[in-house]
């Protein structure tokens, strides 16, 4: 493979905090596309969703403790050097500026997410930079909205192998082998609980939460 035929993937999030079901995902995502790297990218201020409860600088701390030495994954902080709301489209066009035209760039989402695109920021210009990989329940096949549909449909490919033949514009479901239905927000719940989130965060997580009092409740 040529260097402008690089496989990058990006895989954004608020990482609230970041746990082992986002990382074991990442690791997967990178094994099934063959991804040269992946970028895992912190949200500064998600546009659909609330703002976190802690900063996104120590969110960023929090995923760079998770990723340790893992190989191919990167705590990419490009989102928080920005101003305003965090813009997939707009970190879309940055990378892609890096890679070149003729890298292969992919854009990966939860389908929760997914159900939520078409209200997304120019949603259309996604695909003049990415591949968007959603990542499927398994067995979840409802039909998708309409206006979802309008926007996916036509750019849908059945394996990785025809997505990578582009450098963008592509669709692809992809299952992962191992889905861990761990929730951010019931970690949450928990540690300011007081209660163990052991075997839920990487070790090194746990620590740095702990050390530095985060998501504990408030007096």
């Amino acid at each position: 493979m040529s260097q402008t035929e690089q496989r990058i993937g990006m895989l954004g999030g608020t990482f609230d905090p970041i746990h082992l079901g986002h990382l074991r995902s990442a690791v997967e995502l990178h094994e099934a596309l063959s991804l040269d790297r992946l970028h895992m990218i912190p949200a500064q201020q998600p546009p659909l969703r609330g703002r976190p409860q802690v900063s996104a600088t120590q969110r960023l701390a929090l995923l760079e403790a998770g990723i340790g030495a893992t190989p191919g994954l990167i705590a990419d902080d490009r989102e928080l050097r920005r101003d305003g709301p965090s813009y997939s489209v707009d970190t879309l066009a940055e990378l892609r500026a890096e890679v070149g035209e003729q890298a292969r760039l992919v854009m990966a989402i939860g389908f929760d997410a997914f159900l939520r695109l078409a209200q997304w920021h120019q949603p259309e210009r996604l695909f003049e930079f990415a591949h968007l990989v959603v990542i499927a329940r398994p067995g979840y096949d409802d039909p998708l909205p309409e206006s979802l549909m309008e926007l996916v449909a036509h750019r849908r490919v059945d394996s990785v192998d025809a997505l990578m033949h582009r450098p963008c514009g592509g669709y692809l479901p992809l299952e992962l082998p191992s889905l861990m239905a761990i929730s951010a927000t019931y970690i949450r719940e928990r540690l300011e609980a007081g209660k163990s989130v052991r075997y839920l965060l990487p070790e090194a997580v746990e620590l740095a939460i702990t050390q530095d009092g985060l998501y504990r409740q408030r007096e």
